[in-house]
Formats: structure tokens, sequence, C-alpha cells
């Protein structure tokens, strides 16, 4: 930090991130001169073949240019392990000598054309070691140069170039940017940053269809991930360095903390509810949220006998009984369903498979164990979901009787707005209602699915005000404060562990970066020694290193500084430093706040964090608060607990009250096939 200045450009790796590419450079190219070196000894005054002469004076040659490459590697790993993330100043000497280790791929490449060219044409009579020496020189050169040119590839920024007007950058530095022409040189760079964005995403969806609803999707996501990393001066081994130090620190403090000082987990409504009753209409309605995952998820719970169970009813000719079903071209999405949640085929009133940008699958049941009619709605499985997801900016969502601001999460907010005119306008829920007029209506999903089904429960409130909707796994920038306050009566979020996407709000990655920032401006260590012993942290555990919470008489004015400057971390106006020495969340400038929905059962794992796979786990549960999530937990776990097969592998521990192992593999393999 901050990105290299090279070749008139700033490229995406800092002058620090040199360490690990240059080290294992240098052990390949040291064992190459030794092979050199041994094979030119052993041969010396022997070169006596038809292109001996050649040969001779190609391995004086090589060893003279390798030993040349192996004293710039040198200078190039030991200058780049000096200083720290936010102090350069050791590594000023880094772009000289990464063009002087540029200067030597040019004879590189031109000894390995020669050494080819030997090899086909004047090795005959030669002895087959040195022939087979000589190929695989070429061959490792050929494999370097081609490595070096994808590295090239990965690390240039599209952001970093210095025109227009490199010197009216370093004339403006960091004292004028307040200025009008300060000013408007940013507005360009973050106008670039977004058709930069734009472009990523379109390549990366390449396969998707380029209408309207795509490409607004692609725009407004492209703004906001622009927007979040505008203020910075951050490169990827800098944000990896600062989660591996939030991460121990973090566990420090869950360490010193006072069993008596633990965050209180009070129930979030005056609502009295029984926590068993809930856990087990969470329990039951879960496995509706796995199933409508279809096939995939029942495959991956069912990793032995699922792909067999469901080979005999996909592919088949669907019959005129299958009518309700839309977008299951092969039948092995819903076969998988009525494997998963062991009802008929005349419990379904419909189920939609197919899959847009905010048209995500669902299907309505009769569930006649809870007399209920059951929607539920599917999380993220494609790349449209994704799209869906990512389209968190705030959309009004105007609800009949809340007082107070009423907006949600945008992409969630069309996805429940599009089933319920399906379910409405479409006469579903009336036909449901019609068969089963005693039944009331419950609404589930898990992930992106539980965003939906809370908004698609408070749209649906008014019209059936007995209903109750269980969202698993939930995404914390969902819905505005008096959405959520509105939404206890009837709604009950279920959230697991560590689980990342319930800790997801812009405020919230506002809040990450600055502690990011925080923490490897604190640090006084090199980036190398910090991903090493995170690495080894996270592998393998241990007591978290001692890392260091003060400025360490540094001046905390001085990380106020633009994202042109030389060591620069966030620009003048940046809402990250905001209070960055400080423990208070800072202040997140547009970006409105967005919360989890309804009531909050926090489950959690006793006993120690760190265990192995097959360790026997057990869980616990309490009603918690909205406060609880305001903040990113960094753990290996941060993605598991939220995989839905997880989820319900906790709930069915709490409700059966006996523990089970981490592995899924190790579960039953009909543990998906009976409610």
């Amino acid at each position: 930090m901050p990105g290299m200045v090279a070749f008139g450009r700033r490229w995406g790796i800092a002058s620090d991130d040199l360490v690990f590419p240059g080290s294992f450079e240098l052990f390949v190219r040291v064992l190459w001169w030794i092979g050199t070196l041994a094979l030119y000894t052993l041969h010396e005054g022997k070169f006596d073949c038809s292109g001996g002469r050649v040969l001779h004076s190609y391995l004086v040659v090589l060893l003279i240019l390798l030993a040349f490459i192996i004293l710039s590697l040198c200078a190039i790993v030991y200058v780049s392990a000096q200083g720290t993330i936010t102090n350069p100043g050791p590594r000023r000497s880094i772009p000289v000598l990464v063009y002087v280790r540029a200067m030597l791929y040019v004879p590189e490449l031109i000894w390995a054309i020669l050494g080819a060219i030997w090899v086909s044409d004047d090795s005959q009579g030669c002895q087959p070691a040195e022939v087979g020496a000589v190929i695989a020189a070429v061959v490792a050169s050929w494999i370097l140069l081609l490595s070096t040119g994808v590295g090239v590839l990965f690390v240039f920024d599209p952001l970093g170039s210095t025109h227009p007007g490199p010197q009216s950058q370093e004339l403006l530095g960091v004292r004028d940017l307040e200025s009008s022409q300060g000013s408007q040189l940013l507005s360009t760079a973050r106008s670039v940053a977004v058709r930069v964005w734009e472009s990523r995403l379109r390549l990366l969806c390449c396969c998707l269809p380029r209408d309207e609803s795509h490409r607004a999707a692609f725009s407004s996501i492209a703004q906001l991930v622009s927007g979040f990393f505008s203020d910075t001066d951050l490169v990827p081994s800098d944000i990896a360095a600062g989660l591996a130090l939030l991460h121990q620190e973090q566990d420090k403090m869950e360490q010193c903390r006072d069993p008596d000082e633990a965050l209180s987990h009070s129930p979030s409504s005056p609502i009295a509810e029984d926590l068993e009753a809930e856990l087990e209409k969470a329990t039951h309605c879960m496995q509706f949220a796995v199933a409508a995952y279809g096939w995939p998820m029942y495959v991956y719970s069912n990793p032995l006998t699922g792909a067999c169970r469901l080979s005999r009813d996909c592919c088949k000719t669907q019959s005129a009984e299958y009518d309700i079903v839309g977008g299951d071209n092969m039948g092995c999405h819903f076969s998988s369903v009525l494997h998963s949640t062991g009802l008929q085929y005349r419990d379904f009133i419909y189920v939609s498979f197919h899959n847009q940008i905010y048209e995500i699958p669902f299907f309505v049941a009769l569930d006649h164990k809870r007399a209920a009619v059951l929607v539920a709605i599917r999380g993220t499985l494609s790349l449209r979901d994704l799209l869906t997801d990512l389209s968190a900016d705030c959309e009004n969502l105007p609800v009949e009787g809340v007082s107070g601001a009423c907006y949600a999460h945008k992409g969630m907010s069309q996805a429940a707005s599009y089933i319920c005119k399906k379910l409405l306008n479409d006469g579903i829920l009336n036909q449901a209602f019609t068969i089963a007029p005693e039944y009331k209506l419950v609404i589930t999903g898990h992930s992106l699915g539980g965003g939906t089904a809370s908004l698609l429960a408070i749209l649906l409130r008014s019209s059936f005000p007995t209903l109750q909707c269980y969202a698993f796994s939930p995404p914390g920038g969902l819905m505005s404060k008096a959405l959520a306050d509105f939404s206890k009566e009837f709604v009950v979020s279920v959230v697991l562990g560590k689980d990342l996407v319930p800790r997801l709000s812009y405020p919230n990655m506002e809040d990450l970066k600055r502690r990011i920032l925080q923490m490897v401006s604190n640090c006084n260590k090199p980036k190398y020694r910090i991903l090493l012993q995170g690495c080894w942290y996270e592998l393998f555990g241990g007591e978290p290193d001692d890392f260091p919470t003060e400025m360490d008489n540094r001046r905390k004015e001085e990380l106020n500084q633009p994202l042109l400057g030389e060591e620069s971390l966030l620009i003048r106006s940046s809402s990250s430093y905001q209070g960055l020495a400080s423990e208070e969340s800072p202040v997140h400038g547009s970006h409105l706040p967005l919360y989890l929905p309804g009531r909050i059962l926090h489950i959690t794992e006793d006993g120690p964090a760190r265990r192995s796979c097959f360790s026997q786990v057990s869980y616990g549960v309490e009603w918690s608060s909205e406060t609880v999530f305001r903040s990113v937990l960094i753990s290996p776990r941060m993605m598991a607990d939220h995989m839905p097969d997880a989820v319900l592998l906790s709930l069915r521990s709490l409700t059966q009250d006996r523990p089970f192992n981490l592995c899924p593999s190790s579960l039953s393999n009909s543990h998906l096939n009976v409610i």
C-alpha cells in the first residue's frame, strides 16, 4: 500500500507484495543455476559433438544470465520485505529493481529462442543428457516467461493509468483535491471506475441476455462497488492482511471478554413466544427452504444415493399431471422437491423454477402436518440470483399502516413484488385456500429466499393477517427500521453462528473497511509476516498474535491523505476514515441503514471455536437483537455457517437435543427425505 507505480501507471500490487513471488522464482532460479553449473562442469572440455561449441557458449551465457537474475531477485525480495504496509519509504527503490528485472527478460527470451533452435538443428551427435538438460532449460524459460505474462495480466489495474495529465496529478497531490480541479479529477476517476466495473460484470455474465433489466442491474452494481472502493488505495494483499489481523484481534477480544459482560440476547419483540415451539416450527420450515434449491442441494446433501434416486425421474417424458411445474424441463428439480419434502404431487399448488434477474424460483404447497399453505422461495443458485443479491440500492416499499420511512433492498424488493403478483394475480393463493380454507399462510426461504420471503410477508400482511414467515440466514441489509419493527409481529429470522450474510450491509461493510484500515495502520510488522502468521493461525489455530493497538507515535492525521497521494490510504472526504481512531461506527454518507427482519433467533456452537470436521458439536439458541449483527465477524466458518444444510443440522440438533458432526457427508443420507 499504496499500489506500486511503474511503467507510467499504478498496479494492483504494492511494493511489499513481491516477497512471495520473488522468493519462489529465486528458489527455482537457484536450482536451475546449480543444475546448469553441474552440467557445464561435468562436460567441460567434452563439447565435441557437432553443435558442441554452440552448446558451450549457450551454457556459459546462461550461467551469467541466471547469476544476474538471481542477484536482482535477491535485491527485490530483500527490499520488498522492508517497512510496513503504511510505510513504503524503505521500499522506494523497488520500481528501479523491477525495471532491472524486466530488462533481463529480453536476453532471457533471446536465449530461450536460441536454445530451442540448437535443440532442433545442432544437437545431433550430442549426448542425450546434454540435449535433455538444454530442453529442460528452454522449457523452464518459456514457462517462467509465460507465468510472468499471466501475472502481469492479474495485477493490471484498468484504473491505474496516470493519464491524462500525470504531471497535473503530481502537482495537485494531496493538497489541492478540495479545489474544483481536484474535485473534477476525482469525479472523472469515479466515472471511469463505474465503466470498468460494468465491463467486468458483463464479462463475468457474458452468458446472460443483454436486455434492459440486466443493463440496469450492471449499472447499479457497478456504481455500488466502485463507490465502495473509490476512497481507498488498498491492494488485495492489504485487505487480506487486514482481515488476518482483524480475525486475531476479534478472537483476542472474545477470549478476554468477561462472560458477565457478554452481549445480552433479549427478545426483539415484547410478544412472548415459546422458544421451543418456535424452534420446532423453524426446523419444519427449513426443510422446505432447503427443498426449494432443487436437485443441486439434494445431491449435495445425499452424496451417495441422491443422484441414483433422482435418475429414475429425470429425463422422463412428463405427463399432463406436471402442468403445475414451470421452468423444470428435465423434471429433476421437482423430483428432488418431492423426495425432500415427503409430500405428494397432489399437495402442490404451483411450482416455478423460472429464473431471471429479480425473478426467483418458488413453490406453493399444502402442508397438512402444520395445516398451512406454505410458500417456499429459493436462495442464490445462479448468476441471475447473484445479480439480484448485488442490486443493493434502497427502493421505496410503502406499506399501509407503517409509520416511518419504508424502504428495502432493491433486488429482493423487486423479487418479492414479482412473487406477490404471481400469487395474487394468477389466483394461486385463492386456489390454495379454496382447497384448504382453514389453513394459514406460511412463507419461508433461505438467504436470498429468506430476504424475499420477509418482504413478501410484509406485502401480503394486510390480506392475510395471520400469516407467519420464517427467514433463514437473511441478508442484514434488507429493510428500514420501520419495516423491521413492523415485521417483528409475524417474521422470525434464524441466524447460525458467525454467518457473514446476516451481517452484510453497506454500513457494516464500511465499518469493516474502517477496521481493516485501522488494523493495517496500527501494525508495525511487514506484510509478509502478517500473511504468514495469519495463514498459520487460520490453519492450525493457536494464540492470537499480540498486535499493537496504538498508532506507535505516528500522527493519526497522516492517514487523512487522498487517493492520489504517494502513501495514501483514503481520500479526504472518506467516510471510512471518519472516526478511524474511534470505536464508534462511522457516518455512512448517503447509504441508508438497513436491518434484519423480524425477531431474531441466534444459534451458536457450544464449546471451543476450533474443532475438527468430525468432532461432535452441540448448539445453543437465544433470542437476539439486531445490534448484535452490526459488525462483520471474521471466522473460518463465516461462509460455512451460511450453508442451508448447516442451518438445518443445527436446528435438528436443537430440536432433537443431540450433537451432530460438522461434516455434511457424515449426515444420514435420508436427512432431507422425511418431514
